[in-house]
């Protein structure tokens, strides 16, 4: 395997820990400031900034704190030369399953989301 694919790995590795504690510090390391996070699973669109999504997660309740069963996969990794990188994964927060169309770049030495991109099912309640 090679080292840029651990490398993105690494930082979706980040990722699902950041989510799946609501730590907001985790969070700030993978995504790049001028990041965009968006869903048109709802209506109307959902369009934030990193500015506007930190605030949502530090006031959720973290899936940990809740006791959820990790459900965190990496579905595939792509690249386009040496700077960027596209991830499809899977993962769930509460009642909702997400799939994330991750858009990755390398600047400033390091691997960054630029956008997040996603769609969720709600899981249907276990009786």
């Amino acid at each position: 395997m090679s080292s840029i694919y651990q490398a993105v790995e690494k930082v979706i590795a980040l990722y699902f820990d950041g989510l799946y504690h609501s730590d907001v510090s985790l969070l700030e390391k993978v995504f790049h400031p001028k990041a965009h996070y968006v869903c048109a699973t709802e209506d109307p669109l959902m369009y934030l900034t990193m500015e506007e999504y930190f605030p949502i997660v530090a006031r959720r309740q973290s899936p940990a704190s809740r006791k959820e069963k990790r459900q965190d996969k990496i579905v595939s990794i792509s690249f386009a030369g040496t700077t960027t990188a596209f991830v499809t994964l899977n993962c769930a927060i509460g009642e909702k399953f997400f799939t994330d169309f991750l858009s990755l770049i390398f600047v400033d030495g390091r691997w960054q989301i630029i956008s997040k991109v996603f769609h969720f099912d709600i899981k249907d309640p276990v009786v």
